[in-house]
């Protein structure tokens, strides 16, 4: 078997292997090591402001001539009603008082003082800073941002999670569809944020490949040469990777939570949308725990906005049972090598 290089030609890279963007997580320089060895890096922007966007591209570009792909979230921000703004306060007292229950001082921001950003800036940032691969999850671009940005000469990457939403994404004219199975670690992709598309990562690849085009990039526990060429037999043309990288130098998961990973078990690995609001996979703890099924969930991203403090603080004492850590179903050994390295391993071994 050998790599299809329909992906590889569309990217200009010499693999048609995605480094996950993995916000929280990626760095420029995992997204830079990943070029080096001639796969696509990511640079996560997720719904950061444009300037900030801006600055990440540019220290990326510092470092690298090779290309990467931006990778934006493009979901749609709920209308701030009285509901809301009741929900939020008794949201942001109940996480307070649990949070000084369990010996950690913080005080959570006030709705007014929230910032949300509409995906839109972003675009005008990728477009002015002339980066050619855009990827994005929560949903699709619209219509009048694709003919920005293909007037921009711009690769688009949609994320689906379920046949629906590849249909979708090939009809809007997104050039690639990255199929992320429900095993995948992170963040779902899907287009709603409440009852989600729960499918099987190889169940979807199968189906979404007998009914579109466009060439396809698979999401959801790869981790070594047999997985990826179980996904290549169902019809993958590029294999995005993420938790085999979690540990890697250029991670900037902290030296506390890395151990953590490597202690988890297969019962502790689940679906939840206690940290931001949307469905993510990752390692169960106290936080989640207590959340999860409560009446204490805001839509995203304000529930994201809101625990963000908590978690920043929950890293400096590094308290594990506050902070989200995000990870996929296929438990390995979390190297700790360089990105350069781990997927220079994965190659071989597919080989």
């Amino acid at each position: 078997m050998h790599f299809s290089n329909t992906i590889s030609k569309i990217f200009n890279t010499k693999y048609p292997i995605v480094q996950a963007p993995m916000f929280g997580v990626s760095t420029p320089e995992m997204t830079v090591s990943a070029a080096k060895t001639g796969c696509l890096g990511s640079l996560a922007l997720a719904d950061l402001s444009a300037e900030k966007s801006i600055e990440l591209i540019q220290k990326t570009k510092k470092l690298t001539n090779q290309h990467f792909a931006a990778n934006i979230f493009v979901h749609q921000i709920p209308e701030i009603t009285d509901e809301l703004k009741q929900q939020y306060f008794k949201t942001k007292k109940f996480i307070e008082e649990l949070a000084f229950k369990n010996n950690i001082e913080t005080n959570l921001t006030d709705l007014e003082d929230i910032k949300v950003n509409s995906y839109h800036e972003q675009i005008d940032a990728v477009i002015a800073e002339n980066c050619k691969i855009l990827s994005f999850t929560f949903g699709n671009l619209d219509q009048q941002s694709i003919q920005k940005l293909k007037e921009n000469e711009t690769v688009l990457i949609g994320t689906c999670t379920s046949v629906q939403e590849a249909l979708e994404l090939e009809k809007s004219g997104i050039d690639v569809i990255c199929v992320q199975g429900i095993e995948a670690g992170g963040h779902r992709g899907s287009f709603a944020s409440e009852n989600i598309p729960r499918i099987g990562g190889f169940s979807l690849l199968s189906q979404v490949y007998d009914l579109v085009k466009a060439p396809l990039i698979y999401a959801g526990g790869i981790y070594n040469g047999k997985t990826l060429k179980a996904a290549q037999e169902l019809g993958a043309q590029g294999f995005q990777v993420g938790s085999i990288l979690l540990a890697s130098k250029e991670s900037a998961l902290q030296d506390f939570e890395k151990e953590r990973l490597k202690k988890v078990n297969e019962n502790e690995i689940v679906l939840t949308k206690s940290f931001s609001g949307r469905y993510a996979r990752g390692i169960r703890n106290k936080f989640i725990e207590t959340i999860e099924n409560s009446e204490y969930i805001l839509p995203y991203p304000y529930q994201n906005k809101l625990t963000g403090e908590l978690r920043r603080i929950a890293r400096t004492t590094k308290n594990a049972e506050f902070v989200n850590l995000w990870v996929g179903q296929s438990i390995m050994n979390y190297s700790e090598d360089f990105t350069q390295e781990i997927l220079e391993k994965l190659i071989q071994d597919y080989e």
